[in-house]
Protein backbone atom coordinates (compact mmCIF):
# COMPACT_ATOMS: atom_id res chain seq x y z
CA UNK A 1 0.00 0.00 0.00
CA UNK A 2 1.44 3.38 -1.01
CA UNK A 3 2.32 5.75 1.80
CA UNK A 4 1.85 9.01 -0.12
CA UNK A 5 -1.38 10.19 -1.69
CA UNK A 6 0.42 12.94 -3.61
CA UNK A 7 4.05 13.42 -4.56
CA UNK A 8 5.37 16.15 -6.84
CA UNK A 9 8.87 16.41 -8.25
CA UNK A 10 10.39 19.61 -9.66
CA UNK A 11 7.05 20.96 -10.87
CA UNK A 12 7.18 24.13 -12.95
CA UNK A 13 4.35 26.21 -14.34
CA UNK A 14 5.13 29.17 -16.55
CA UNK A 15 2.68 31.78 -17.83
CA UNK A 16 4.43 33.78 -20.53
CA UNK A 17 7.23 35.51 -18.60
CA UNK A 18 6.02 34.56 -15.12
CA UNK A 19 6.99 31.37 -13.28
CA UNK A 20 4.08 30.53 -10.97
CA UNK A 21 5.83 27.32 -9.83
CA UNK A 22 9.62 27.02 -9.64
CA UNK A 23 10.41 23.35 -9.10
CA UNK A 24 7.88 22.31 -6.43
CA UNK A 25 8.69 19.03 -4.68
CA UNK A 26 6.21 17.99 -1.99
CA UNK A 27 4.88 14.84 -0.31
CA UNK A 28 1.38 14.44 1.17
CA UNK A 29 1.16 11.31 3.37
CA UNK A 30 -1.94 9.13 3.37
CA UNK A 31 -4.28 10.13 6.19
CA UNK A 32 -2.66 13.52 6.74
CA UNK A 33 -4.21 16.95 7.05
CA UNK A 34 -1.53 18.75 5.05
CA UNK A 35 -1.42 22.50 5.60
CA UNK A 36 -0.23 24.22 2.43
CA UNK A 37 1.13 27.53 3.69
CA UNK A 38 2.04 30.55 1.58
CA UNK A 39 1.24 34.16 0.89
CA UNK A 40 -1.23 35.12 -1.85
CA UNK A 41 0.51 34.61 -5.19
CA UNK A 42 3.02 32.10 -3.81
CA UNK A 43 1.73 29.33 -6.12
CA UNK A 44 -0.75 27.42 -3.92
CA UNK A 45 -3.77 27.61 -6.23
CA UNK A 46 -1.64 26.94 -9.32
CA UNK A 47 -0.36 23.68 -7.84
CA UNK A 48 -3.86 22.64 -6.82
CA UNK A 49 -5.16 23.28 -10.34
CA UNK A 50 -2.35 21.11 -11.76
CA UNK A 51 -3.01 18.08 -9.59
CA UNK A 52 -6.76 18.34 -10.24
CA UNK A 53 -6.07 18.22 -13.99
CA UNK A 54 -7.37 21.73 -14.69
CA UNK A 55 -3.96 22.77 -16.02
CA UNK A 56 -0.77 21.03 -17.07
CA UNK A 57 2.76 21.53 -15.76
CA UNK A 58 5.37 23.21 -17.94
CA UNK A 59 7.98 20.81 -16.56
CA UNK A 60 8.33 18.18 -13.86
CA UNK A 61 5.94 15.47 -12.74
CA UNK A 62 3.62 14.36 -9.97
CA UNK A 63 2.04 11.14 -8.75
CA UNK A 64 -1.44 10.51 -7.34
CA UNK A 65 -1.63 7.22 -5.47
CA UNK A 66 1.57 6.12 -7.21
CA UNK A 67 0.28 6.89 -10.73
CA UNK A 68 2.34 9.45 -12.69
CA UNK A 69 0.56 12.41 -14.26
CA UNK A 70 1.52 11.29 -17.80
CA UNK A 71 0.21 7.75 -17.22
CA UNK A 72 -3.04 6.92 -19.03
CA UNK A 73 -4.52 5.76 -15.71
CA UNK A 74 -4.10 9.14 -14.01
CA UNK A 75 -7.79 9.91 -14.62
CA UNK A 76 -8.66 6.92 -12.41
CA UNK A 77 -6.52 8.35 -9.62
CA UNK A 78 -8.17 11.74 -10.02
CA UNK A 79 -11.56 10.14 -9.42
CA UNK A 80 -10.37 9.63 -5.85
CA UNK A 81 -10.03 13.42 -5.40
CA UNK A 82 -12.70 15.86 -4.32
CA UNK A 83 -11.89 19.56 -4.54
CA UNK A 84 -13.22 22.97 -3.60
CA UNK A 85 -11.04 25.48 -5.44
CA UNK A 86 -11.33 29.21 -4.70
CA UNK A 87 -15.15 29.31 -4.32
CA UNK A 88 -17.61 26.38 -4.06
CA UNK A 89 -19.21 25.43 -7.41
CA UNK A 90 -22.84 25.42 -6.38
CA UNK A 91 -26.15 26.19 -8.10
CA UNK A 92 -27.61 29.09 -6.13
CA UNK A 93 -31.20 28.52 -7.32
CA UNK A 94 -31.15 24.89 -6.14
CA UNK A 95 -31.57 23.38 -2.69
CA UNK A 96 -28.72 21.49 -1.06
CA UNK A 97 -30.30 18.16 -2.06
CA UNK A 98 -30.81 19.31 -5.66
CA UNK A 99 -27.17 20.41 -5.86
CA UNK A 100 -26.00 16.98 -4.78
CA UNK A 101 -28.35 15.22 -7.20
CA UNK A 102 -26.94 17.36 -10.03
CA UNK A 103 -23.40 16.39 -9.05
CA UNK A 104 -24.40 12.71 -8.99
CA UNK A 105 -25.70 13.10 -12.56
CA UNK A 106 -22.45 14.77 -13.68
CA UNK A 107 -20.42 11.94 -12.15
CA UNK A 108 -22.70 9.30 -13.68
CA UNK A 109 -23.62 7.78 -10.31
CA UNK A 110 -26.52 5.39 -11.06
CA UNK A 111 -28.70 6.23 -8.04
CA UNK A 112 -29.14 8.97 -5.45
CA UNK A 113 -28.30 6.63 -2.59
CA UNK A 114 -26.01 8.28 -0.09
CA UNK A 115 -27.17 11.87 -0.60
CA UNK A 116 -29.04 11.96 2.71
CA UNK A 117 -25.95 10.64 4.50
CA UNK A 118 -23.72 13.32 2.94
CA UNK A 119 -26.15 16.11 3.85
CA UNK A 120 -26.30 14.84 7.42
CA UNK A 121 -22.52 14.56 7.56
CA UNK A 122 -22.03 18.23 6.64
CA UNK A 123 -24.93 19.44 8.77
CA UNK A 124 -27.27 20.43 5.92
CA UNK A 125 -29.89 17.69 6.36
CA UNK A 126 -32.53 20.10 7.72
CA UNK A 127 -32.32 22.80 5.05
CA UNK A 128 -35.35 21.44 3.14
CA UNK A 129 -36.49 23.65 0.27
CA UNK A 130 -34.20 26.53 1.21
CA UNK A 131 -32.19 27.56 -1.85
CA UNK A 132 -28.41 27.90 -1.71
CA UNK A 133 -28.61 31.62 -2.52
CA UNK A 134 -30.18 32.07 0.93
CA UNK A 135 -27.44 30.10 2.71
CA UNK A 136 -24.81 31.75 4.91
CA UNK A 137 -21.21 31.69 3.65
CA UNK A 138 -20.44 28.85 6.07
CA UNK A 139 -23.40 26.81 4.80
CA UNK A 140 -22.30 27.37 1.20
CA UNK A 141 -18.79 26.23 2.09
CA UNK A 142 -20.17 23.06 3.71
CA UNK A 143 -22.34 22.49 0.62
CA UNK A 144 -19.23 22.81 -1.54
CA UNK A 145 -17.53 20.14 0.56
CA UNK A 146 -20.68 17.98 0.32
CA UNK A 147 -20.54 18.24 -3.48
CA UNK A 148 -16.85 17.30 -3.39
CA UNK A 149 -17.81 14.20 -1.34
CA UNK A 150 -20.29 12.94 -3.94
CA UNK A 151 -17.76 10.73 -5.70
CA UNK A 152 -16.71 9.08 -2.40
CA UNK A 153 -13.18 10.52 -2.57
CA UNK A 154 -10.46 9.63 -0.08
CA UNK A 155 -8.47 12.80 -0.83
CA UNK A 156 -10.01 16.27 -0.43
CA UNK A 157 -8.31 19.42 -1.71
CA UNK A 158 -9.58 22.66 -0.17
CA UNK A 159 -8.36 26.06 -1.34
CA UNK A 160 -8.80 28.72 1.39
CA UNK A 161 -11.84 26.93 2.92
CA UNK A 162 -12.45 29.46 5.72
CA UNK A 163 -11.85 32.66 3.78
CA UNK A 164 -14.50 35.25 4.67
CA UNK A 165 -16.27 33.07 7.24
CA UNK A 166 -17.43 34.35 10.61
CA UNK A 167 -16.08 32.67 13.79
CA UNK A 168 -19.03 30.24 13.95
CA UNK A 169 -18.55 29.23 10.30
CA UNK A 170 -14.81 28.71 10.87
CA UNK A 171 -15.48 26.36 13.80
CA UNK A 172 -18.05 24.41 11.74
CA UNK A 173 -15.60 23.86 8.86
CA UNK A 174 -12.78 22.93 11.25
CA UNK A 175 -14.94 20.34 13.03
CA UNK A 176 -16.15 18.93 9.70
CA UNK A 177 -12.58 18.50 8.40
CA UNK A 178 -11.47 16.78 11.60
CA UNK A 179 -14.55 14.51 11.51
CA UNK A 180 -13.97 13.48 7.88
CA UNK A 181 -10.29 12.84 8.55
CA UNK A 182 -10.93 10.76 11.67
CA UNK A 183 -14.10 8.87 10.75
CA UNK A 184 -13.72 8.48 6.98
CA UNK A 185 -9.91 8.46 6.89
CA UNK A 186 -9.93 11.19 4.23
CA UNK A 187 -6.59 12.83 3.46
CA UNK A 188 -6.67 16.62 3.16
CA UNK A 189 -4.58 19.17 1.33
CA UNK A 190 -5.64 22.58 2.67
CA UNK A 191 -4.20 25.81 1.37
CA UNK A 192 -4.68 28.78 3.66
CA UNK A 193 -3.13 32.05 4.72
CA UNK A 194 -5.09 32.05 8.01
CA UNK A 195 -2.27 30.30 9.81
CA UNK A 196 -3.59 30.39 13.36
CA UNK A 197 -6.63 28.36 12.31
CA UNK A 198 -4.58 25.99 10.17
CA UNK A 199 -2.39 25.18 13.18
CA UNK A 200 -5.49 23.74 14.92
CA UNK A 201 -5.95 21.21 12.12
CA UNK A 202 -2.77 20.26 10.33
CA UNK A 203 -0.72 17.12 10.95
CA UNK A 204 1.83 18.09 8.29
CA UNK A 205 2.94 21.33 6.62
CA UNK A 206 4.41 22.46 3.35
CA UNK A 207 5.66 26.05 3.19
CA UNK A 208 5.72 27.61 -0.28
CA UNK A 209 7.26 30.93 -1.26
CA UNK A 210 7.80 32.38 -4.74
CA UNK A 211 6.65 29.13 -6.36
CA UNK A 212 9.00 26.83 -4.43
CA UNK A 213 8.58 24.60 -1.37
CA UNK A 214 11.04 25.93 1.20
CA UNK A 215 10.19 23.50 4.02
CA UNK A 216 8.13 20.37 4.73
CA UNK A 217 7.59 19.09 8.23
CA UNK A 218 5.19 17.32 10.57
CA UNK A 219 3.20 19.16 13.23
CA UNK A 220 5.49 17.59 15.86
CA UNK A 221 8.60 18.87 14.06
CA UNK A 222 7.05 22.32 13.80
CA UNK A 223 6.32 22.37 17.52
CA UNK A 224 9.93 21.47 18.27
CA UNK A 225 11.21 24.10 15.83
CA UNK A 226 9.03 26.93 17.12
CA UNK A 227 11.23 28.89 19.46
CA UNK A 228 9.93 29.22 23.01
CA UNK A 229 10.49 32.54 24.74
CA UNK A 230 9.79 34.45 27.93
CA UNK A 231 8.22 37.88 27.57
CA UNK A 232 9.43 40.20 30.32
CA UNK A 233 8.44 43.77 31.17
CA UNK A 234 10.72 45.85 33.42
CA UNK A 235 11.17 49.38 34.75
CA UNK A 236 14.59 49.77 33.10
CA UNK A 237 15.24 48.08 29.75
CA UNK A 238 18.93 49.09 29.73
CA UNK A 239 19.48 47.34 33.05
CA UNK A 240 17.73 44.23 31.69
CA UNK A 241 19.88 44.06 28.53
CA UNK A 242 23.05 44.49 30.59
CA UNK A 243 22.07 41.69 32.97
CA UNK A 244 21.07 39.37 30.11
CA UNK A 245 24.35 40.06 28.31
CA UNK A 246 26.25 39.19 31.49
CA UNK A 247 24.20 35.98 31.83
CA UNK A 248 24.92 35.19 28.15
CA UNK A 249 21.20 34.86 27.38
CA UNK A 250 19.78 35.54 23.88
CA UNK A 251 17.02 38.17 23.79
CA UNK A 252 15.16 40.61 21.58
CA UNK A 253 14.08 44.09 22.72
CA UNK A 254 10.41 44.72 21.84
CA UNK A 255 10.01 48.29 23.16
CA UNK A 256 11.42 50.60 25.85
CA UNK A 257 10.19 48.34 28.67
CA UNK A 258 9.72 44.88 27.14
CA UNK A 259 11.93 42.10 25.74
CA UNK A 260 11.63 38.47 24.67
CA UNK A 261 14.15 36.11 26.26
CA UNK A 262 14.93 32.96 24.25
CA UNK A 263 15.80 30.75 27.20
CA UNK A 264 14.39 29.80 30.57
CA UNK A 265 16.41 31.98 32.95
CA UNK A 266 17.06 31.27 36.61
CA UNK A 267 14.49 33.67 38.02
CA UNK A 268 16.21 34.07 41.40
CA UNK A 269 19.48 35.10 39.74
CA UNK A 270 17.65 37.36 37.28
CA UNK A 271 15.60 39.14 39.97
CA UNK A 272 18.67 39.58 42.20
CA UNK A 273 20.83 40.96 39.37
CA UNK A 274 18.09 43.40 38.30
CA UNK A 275 17.49 44.53 41.89
CA UNK A 276 21.16 45.47 42.19
CA UNK A 277 20.54 47.87 39.28
CA UNK A 278 17.32 49.23 40.83
CA UNK A 279 15.23 47.52 38.12
CA UNK A 280 11.92 45.82 38.91
CA UNK A 281 10.12 43.12 36.93
CA UNK A 282 6.59 44.30 36.12
CA UNK A 283 5.40 41.14 34.36
CA UNK A 284 6.82 37.89 33.02
CA UNK A 285 5.10 35.36 30.76
CA UNK A 286 6.13 32.25 28.84
CA UNK A 287 5.10 32.12 25.18
CA UNK A 288 5.56 29.91 22.12
CA UNK A 289 6.39 31.11 18.64
CA UNK A 290 3.24 30.64 16.54
CA UNK A 291 2.88 29.30 13.02
CA UNK A 292 2.66 32.76 11.50
CA UNK A 293 5.88 34.04 13.07
CA UNK A 294 7.64 30.77 12.15
CA UNK A 295 6.51 31.15 8.54
CA UNK A 296 7.67 34.78 8.42
CA UNK A 297 11.09 33.78 9.75
CA UNK A 298 11.24 31.02 7.14
CA UNK A 299 10.49 33.24 4.14
CA UNK A 300 12.74 35.93 5.56
CA UNK A 301 15.56 33.41 5.58
CA UNK A 302 14.64 32.21 2.09
CA UNK A 303 14.80 35.75 0.69
CA UNK A 304 18.15 36.35 2.31
CA UNK A 305 19.79 33.30 0.70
Amino acid sequence: MEYYVLQTKDLYKKYRNFNALNGVTMNVPRGAIYGFVGKNGAGKTTLIRLICGLQFPSKGEYELYGIKNKDKNISQSRRRIGAVIETPSIYLDMTAEENLKQQYRILGVPSFDGIDDILKLVGLDNTGKKKAKNFSLGMRQRLGIAIALCGSPDFLVLDEPINGLDPEGIVEIRELILKLNKERKITFLISSHILDELSKLATHYGFIDQGKIIKEMSAEELEQSCQKSVNIKVTNINALTTVLDNMNIEYKVIDDSTADIFAKPNLTQLVTALAEKNCEILSIQEQDENLESYFMSLIGGAHND
